[in-house]
């Protein structure tokens, strides 16, 4: 039964009247690893059948486990939002049906589903959000990493992974089927790793002043929903690695994403709600260098959506890539006080 076409189930999950709250109507938006569905007040998303060297959905066992990894895991930010995993089960006919009846053969992650109008993203796009409103969700991000257990890593080799990303995102926008600028990916590429080389105290600190924690991993603004209490929906549940995060590398990447969307002035207020309950003398250079990294980071996921068997809006995609190298590189030009290097001679 593990081998049903996702076809059949994404048809199944489509139409309203397969859902035991029989709501109005029923959503469907794909994403990269999934499909969610939709309804008037819950959302159901379904992992697709893939598996990557950062994550492995091949089986429906390991698709439940995933899914009950990542309720778990994001009740750390958004405990009422994840109700739990659902099985999606054939009963002796070969009928599909959400109610439990018959042999499960795939999982759903249920959550609540949350006000779109509400997310970060879709205020900044409006213009309506503010230092006022960002800083509760600022506040419960300051204090979920003050409150984190810091993970136990060897100063190297939390260094090594830092490299090993870098040259990963070098191999991949190098590529010339994915039409960036070389010179550009090298320049970035150089200053970071050089910054690694060079000045490995700076990060051995942070291991040492036990910053490093199982973070997020992917604060964009769209899994910011900023109802009242705010919440932080859709970590990277799937690869504790990717997880494994200095906790300002974690806010770093917000942001950055909120300057790529046009609101960087919401970096005052996040960083301010960070040092309010943290101890930490975050050095700029050290700020920037996280930024810059993650924009770098950006781009490699970016491009790496040409690589689906059908992808959709090529342009997009090599677009999205080259504005996340610019900002990398914009990162590393702008410093001052202490600031990063272009490249070390």
């Amino acid at each position: 039964m593990d081998e049903l076409r996702i076809e059949r189930k994404v048809a199944f999950l489509r139409r309203r009247g397969n859902y035991p709250c029989r709501p109005e109507r029923v959503e469907v938006r794909e994403t990269h690893m999934a499909w969610v569905f939709l309804t008037d007040c819950r959302a159901y998303k379904l992992k697709k059948p893939v598996r990557t060297d950062y994550l492995d959905f091949s089986t429906a066992e390991a698709r439940r486990k995933d899914s009950e990894r990542e309720v778990r895991l994001n009740r750390r930010l958004a405990a009422d939002v994840y109700h739990g995993v659902a099985p999606l089960s054939v009963d002796r006919r070969g009928d599909l049906n959400l109610t439990g009846d018959g042999e499960p053969i795939d999982w759903l992650t249920e959550m609540r589903r949350l006000p779109e109008d509400r997310m970060l993203d879709a205020l900044i796009a409006r213009g309506a959000v503010d230092e006022d409103l960002i800083r509760p969700a600022a506040l419960k991000l300051a204090r979920f990493y003050r409150d984190a257990t810091p993970v136990e890593i060897e100063p190297r080799d939390y260094r090594s992974r830092l490299d090993e990303d870098l040259r990963d995102c070098r191999r991949a926008l190098l590529d010339p089927r994915y039409r960036q600028a070389p010179a550009l990916v090298q320049s970035v590429f150089a200053a970071l790793a050089g910054e690694l080389a060079h000045e490995p105290e700076r990060f051995d600190q942070r291991v040492a002043m036990r910053r490093v924690i199982d973070a997020h991993g992917d604060l964009r603004p769209e899994h910011i929903c900023l109802e009242s209490p705010p919440v932080i929906i859709d970590c990277l549940e799937f690869n504790r690695k990717l997880r494994t995060l200095d906790a300002a590398s974690d806010l770093a990447f917000l942001t950055l994403e909120c300057d790529r969307l046009g609101a960087a002035f919401l970096s005052a207020p996040i960083w301010s709600a960070y040092h309010q309950h943290n101890d930490d003398p975050l050095p700029k250079r050290l700020r920037s260098f996280y930024e810059s990294f993650h924009a770098f980071v950006r781009a490699k996921v970016a491009i790496g959506h040409l690589d689906d068997d059908y992808p959709s809006t090529p342009a997009k995609w090599i677009e999205k890539a080259t504005t996340h190298l610019r900002m990398a590189r914009q990162r590393l030009d702008t410093l001052h006080d202490g600031g990063l290097q272009s490249a070390r001679r």
